[in-house]
């Protein structure tokens, strides 16, 4: 699974919910010529980014290049369950990315343009947002 090497701090504050907000970085495919973009935002987590890496490669069979734009490095905290208040804070359960509407989650290249989005679209139903097939224009 994904999760950071080394951090700063081992627990992270929580940040405000800006629902309204949409992304202003990773907007435009950068390596391949077929992608994935999100319109909605939520915490994707490690095991969601690795399920669409195994579906895309096991539909491509191995073929082509796939890039990964997005990487989990904001730890989620839990408690367990039946405990009082009080007593600090829950330990490190795991790790998250928080997508925003438009930032470009996974790029392909190297395949056919059929076969490229029947894995794009597979891929999409194992991410908890709502996302859209996005392809570089040609020159």
């Amino acid at each position: 699974m994904l999760a950071p090497k080394k951090t700063k701090f081992r627990k992270g504050q929580k940040g405000r919910s800006r629902k309204r907000t949409v992304e202003t970085r990773g907007l435009e495919l950068s390596f391949g010529t077929i992608g994935l973009q999100s319109l909605g935002s939520a915490y994707v987590n490690a095991k969601q980014i690795e399920a669409v890496r195994k579906s895309i490669s096991h539909f491509t069979k191995r073929g082509g290049k796939l890039w990964i734009r997005i990487f989990p490095d904001k730890p989620i905290t839990k408690r367990p369950p039946e405990l009082t208040m009080g007593g600090g804070k829950g330990s490190l359960d795991h790790y998250v990315f928080p997508v925003k509407p438009g930032r470009v989650l996974f790029e392909l290249d190297g395949l056919p343009e059929k076969t490229a989005r029947e894995a794009l679209e597979r891929a999409s139903y194992k991410l908890p947002i709502k996302t859209r097939i996005i392809v570089k224009e040609q020159k």
